[in-house]
């Protein structure tokens, strides 16, 4: 092959660099038309692998006749106006609009209408990169709200109580989700879905009740489950001023039917037998064979489609006991004594009570540390695995505030849910996480961390909850232990959970004994420092005298990821946000990240507590 034989002409007129130009110029050239295909498929895959492109450069247009013109004509047209646009930009049309507001204008001046107004000149930008003053800055992106007062909690242990009580499957649930107006009680086909007690609130001619939705009663049940949950229902009628006893209209009256009624007359309280599922009309007729029971106010319902709500509810609040209202008491607005500002939006208002949500797999314990905690038997018991379905609370006071403990069902994979109230009180699970503030993930010592405990995890991180680590049942491994193994280490158990939730390396770790109540004291002091720390509140002067002493030079970020930070400040709080002002809008590396972060906790705290950064570009 001769490559000799190209004259230096043509080599010339290519533009240096350029792969395009040069493949033409060869093309050209009559020593590549004597060449054969293997040849000129050689030389090609030669220069295109030599040649590159000028950074710059333009590629030529195609030709208009050619396949690619052809191409480049139909995408133009494809992003063309549509007719009737076009229509309104005409050059005719541009030219009357033209003229009508030189028409216009000249008509305003000769009247002295039209002033024109002096250019406001701006001075120059204060650079960011001047020293800062010792004060505080102002937040730059706090909006200007005016203050907030804070309004006194609503206390609802004065308010009379309505229970629900009836055999499985008659629609208690449904009836207590129809007056609550919320889907707080889990609802299924499968009889026996609920177990604990469950409160919610209802309004009704201007009063407020507080109304109790119990599991299905079957007094004479041996079975544990069962017993607990009369138990459970045994409490609600004793907190109960009036009772609503709900049978189903489609099916005849069983045995717990009359033994459930014949103990509630002995009971003295109000009571009304709700005749539920009765959707029509013609069913009413039916319900006259319910006065078997001995009960005198009967009423047909339909709690799932609503029907009969107004008349139940009217009958009900008539026999209530209800106090006589409080005068509402005037609350100084907190803003004014301490002199700082709180923003809503940021989530800086006061808090009446702080919600902490009990997160973990089936059987760790989760029932038996809200008892505890609470002392109370608030929750049922059992070493069945899925006892709990239904999120069960519990409102205690500890050290001048409010604690709201809500005890959700085991999360399991969506491959071991088989029945529907498994997948269901998976979700409610998940869904009352999401509402609380700080999460206690329970973690058995026996069994160790699993990949499940891992997954549920990493539900409360990235939802933004604070999170302790709780260590069960660790009497089992340690003073307990019966298979003759040595006792558990502390130290080495907490690097295992350090190993498998390295995403979690903020959360505080604790290790108790719910059926002993060991070190419960702990796991309360933790929630209150770690509520407190997730509220926190960094002046951005505070957080720029910080960044001064930072070397990021001991970060190692890839060059594509790099950035100068003019300054940082807190956005948000619970939880804490910070966004970066940059000069570049790019991703922020995961090494930077955590590198920052540790900087920011061995600054400012923030335990327990996730911190979220956000970037934001200069604007040039």
């Amino acid at each position: 092959m001769e490559r000799d034989n190209i004259p230096p002409g043509e080599k010339k007129s290519c533009s240096v660099g350029s792969g395009l130009a040069e493949m033409v110029a060869v093309d050209k050239l009559r020593a590549v038309e004597s060449l054969s295909l293997y040849g000129r498929q050689w030389l090609y895959e030669r220069l295109k692998g030599i040649m590159k492109p000028v950074k710059g450069t333009k590629a030529r247009k195609p030709k208009p006749h050619s396949l690619g013109g052809k191409r480049a004509a139909v995408a133009k047209a494809a992003r063309r106006a549509t007719p009737a646009t076009r229509g309104q930009h005409s050059r005719a049309e541009v030219k009357r609009g033209t003229a009508a507001k030189a028409a216009a204008e000249a008509s305003a001046a000769r009247l002295g209408k039209v002033r024109k107004r002096p250019v406001q000149r701006q001075g120059p930008m204060t650079p960011i990169d001047v020293e800062l003053p010792d004060a505080d800055l102002p937040d730059p992106l706090a909006p200007v709200l005016p203050p907030i007062k804070r309004e006194p909690g609503v206390d609802t242990s004065l308010w009379p109580v309505v229970a629900i009580v009836g055999r499985p499957n008659v629609g208690k649930s449904t009836l207590f989700n129809r007056l609550t107006s919320s889907r707080r009680s889990i609802v299924g086909d499968e009889p026996g879905i609920t177990r604990d007690r469950i409160y919610g609130e209802i309004e009704w001619s201007g009063q407020h009740a507080r109304v109790i939705d119990t599991g299905g009663i079957l007094p004479d049940d041996p079975e544990l489950i069962p017993s607990e949950i009369f138990r459970q229902a045994k409490v609600a009628l004793d907190e109960a001023g009036s009772i609503v006893m709900v049978v189903d209209g489609r099916t005849p009256l069983a045995a717990p039917d009359y033994d459930l009624a014949r103990m509630l007359l002995r009971g003295g309280k109000p009571l009304l037998l709700a005749v539920n599922k009765i959707d029509t009309k013609r069913m009413e007729e039916q319900t006259a064979e319910y006065r078997r029971l001995g009960i005198r106010e009967i009423l047909p319902i339909s709690a799932e489609h609503g029907v009969g709500m107004g008349e139940l509810l009217d009958q009900v609040f008539a026999t209530l006991t209800f106090l006589p209202a409080a005068e509402p008491v005037e609350v100084e607005d907190e803003t004014a004594e301490q002199g700082e500002s709180r923003h809503r939006t940021h989530g800086e208002f006061q808090q009446h009570e702080t919600s902490i949500a009990i997160i973990g797999r089936p059987n760790v314990g989760k029932s038996t540390l809200l008892n505890v905690l609470t002392g109370s038997s608030r929750a049922i018991v059992s070493p069945i695995p899925g006892t709990t379905r239904d999120a069960v609370d519990e409102v205690m006071e500890y050290d001048g505030g409010l604690l709201r403990f809500v005890d959700t069902a085991g999360i399991r994979r969506k491959g071991k849910t088989k029945m529907m109230a498994e997948k269901l009180s998976v979700v409610m699970a998940r869904r009352h996480l999401e509402a609380a503030d700080v999460a206690l993930l329970v973690i058995d010592a026996t069994e160790g961390v699993t990949s499940n405990d891992a997954t549920i995890g990493g539900y409360a991180h990235e939802s933004g909850r604070s999170v302790i680590l709780v260590v069960n049942k660790w009497d089992l491994v340690t003073t307990g232990r019966t298979d003759g193994k040595p006792p558990a280490d502390k130290v080495i158990f907490e690097e295992q959970i350090r190993n498998v939730l390295k995403y979690l390396a903020y959360a505080p770790v604790v290790f108790i004994s719910a059926a002993e109540g060991k070190n419960i004291h702990t796991v309360l002091k933790l929630v209150k420092e770690v509520a407190a720390e997730r509220r926190k509140r960094v002046s951005t002067g505070q957080m720029n005298r910080f960044l001064e002493k930072i070397d990021f030079q001991r970060a190692t970020v890839p060059a594509a990821n790099k950035m100068r930070i003019f300054y940082m400040t807190q956005a948000a709080v619970a939880p804490p946000t910070f966004i970066l002002f940059t000069n570049r809008q790019v991703k922020l590396h995961f090494a930077f990240q955590r590198f920052l972060e540790n900087q920011i906790r061995a600054a400012f705290g923030f335990r327990g507590s996730p911190i979220w950064f956000k970037v934001r570009a200069r604007e040039k």
